[in-house]
């Protein structure tokens, strides 16, 4: 098959690679659209992805065969699926989104109830779940934001309850990106805090305003962070959804004086991160991490993360509780801008958001 694989530090196109083996619990799909995701430019960059291994996380298409003890009741083949995969992984380099055939858990799949089909436009805006390209966006951030929520803020997977589930405001720091928005919706949904307050360019305060975000502050403002602090002094849970070092010393800043608070990275970033003089007794880092899903071990450049089974079922279960919600049209995809030249375009996809070209959408490429 062809796929996009790591040669020599970059994504090269390459043909004659083996089509993955079906480990128990996964299904193949004929993949007909994909998105791209930093960590796929990072795998590279970074030296974390094998050389010769197949990239990509984020992948939509159609079951062609079932692995080891997948239920046919659950599972059929011409299904319309999307899921995550961890692309350019050490434990399983010859399975990747960017290929013509990739192998999916079931556990934390997507199963669409009606046939998926390509719109054909080149951009598509935020809306229900309707096509390939839309269900190529959600994999990976939706799932990260599922967590985030859940396994770390210890969010109940309740629908819309009548009061929050939390005493106290959130803080969204990259509300615009794919986990941002995704963010915003759920926290809106599962009614999870007093309000929803997000750091994102102004340009995108309409889109982000009708997911459920109460208000915005613009990071280009040189006193963001003085602006925040000056309204809210009692945010207790924050997330940073850019999740870069300097991203990470103003998310911990607008955490409250006092009571204690919880900053949720997306990255390796901890406490050693956080400038000396900076540091504070009441405000803690977690992390959450998609790559600990899969139920073992995760080697990752110089360091393995521990299988984490309580991730795992947390992912489970939220996958589950949210698929029906998808596919009644309750939580959307975000913008997505489309490349039709299939896997070839996956390099461009790349470094266009290597270089910030992806502001408020997912870049997706179409295997049609």
């Amino acid at each position: 098959m062809k796929a996009v694989v790591i040669e020599d530090g970059k994504a090269v196109v390459k043909e004659g690679v083996p089509i993955p083996e079906l480990e128990e619990g996964f299904v193949l799909i004929k993949t007909l659209a994909v998105a791209g995701n930093p960590t796929d430019w990072a795998h590279i960059d970074y030296k974390v992805g094998p050389q010769g291994s197949i990239l990509g996380c984020d992948a939509a298409g159609q079951i062609v065969k079932l692995g080891p003890a997948v239920d046919p009741k659950d599972f059929s083949i011409g299904d319309y699926i999307y899921g995550f995969i961890h692309g350019s992984s050490v434990r399983f380099p010859s399975n990747g989104a960017f290929a013509e055939y990739s192998a999916i858990s079931t556990v934390v799949a997507y199963k669409s109830p009606n046939e998926l089909k390509f719109l054909g436009e080149d951009v598509l805006p935020a809306g229900p779940v309707r096509s390939l390209e839309g269900a190529a966006t959600i994999p990976v951030s939706l799932t990260t934001a599922g967590l985030v929520l859940t396994y770390n803020l210890g969010l109940n997977l309740k629908w819309e309850p009548s009061t929050p589930q939390r005493n106290g405001p959130i803080l969204l720091w990259g509300g615009a990106t794919a986990v941002g928005q995704s963010l915003i919706q759920l926290a809106n949904k599962l009614n999870g805090f007093t309000k929803i307050i997000v750091v994102a360019s102004r340009k995108h305060e309409k889109l982000l305003k009708e997911y459920g975000a109460d208000e915005l502050f613009d990071y280009h403002d040189i006193d963001v962070v003085e602006q925040i602090k000056h309204k809210y002094n009692n945010i207790s849970y924050l997330v940073d959804c850019v999740a870069n070092q300097n991203t990470l010393q103003q998310v911990y800043k607008c955490a409250a004086d006092k009571q204690d608070a919880t900053v949720v990275e997306l990255t390796n970033l901890t406490e050693e991160n956080v400038k000396k003089e900076n540091r504070r007794q009441n405000v803690t880092i977690d992390r959450t991490r998609l790559y600990s899903i899969g139920g073992h071990e995760v080697p990752f450049g110089g360091i393995t993360f521990p299988a984490d089974p309580e991730a795992r079922r947390a992912a489970t279960e939220f996958v589950k509780f949210i698929n029906p919600k998808i596919s009644d049209g309750h939580i959307h995809h975000i913008p997505a801008r489309v490349y039709k030249n299939g896997l070839y375009d996956v390099p461009r996809i790349l470094e266009d958001i290597k270089i910030g070209k992806n502001s408020g959408e997912k870049l997706v490429a179409v295997l049609n």
